[in-house]
């Protein structure tokens, strides 16, 4: 069974940034991550879609297992399973 990696909140933002996420907002000690994407809906159309990750940075800290799993959950949302998991977990 893979094991969760200890990441920081810098290694989450470096992650995300290696899938096209840009920084857009320092509050405090949270990064707010957003990038733009093309949806191609089932009638056709096609939309623009902002996806948003927040990532709490407090320097080289690691971040706690619920946290990273919380965002690696919710960042499955807008990227596929298999890129986070190389990411977040190890052999």
């Amino acid at each position: 069974m893979p094991k969760l990696r200890r990441l920081n909140g810098l290694d989450l933002v470096r992650i995300f940034e290696q899938f096209g996420f840009v920084v857009i907002r320092i509050r405090g000690s949270h990064h707010v991550l957003r990038r733009s994407s093309k949806v191609l809906h089932a009638d056709g159309t096609v939309h623009e879609e902002t996806q948003t990750v927040n990532i709490p940075v407090h320097g080289a800290k690691p971040l706690g297992s619920g946290l990273l799993k919380r965002i690696y959950r919710e960042s499955s949302l807008y990227l596929s399973e298999d890129d986070l998991r190389t990411h977040f977990y190890s052999d």
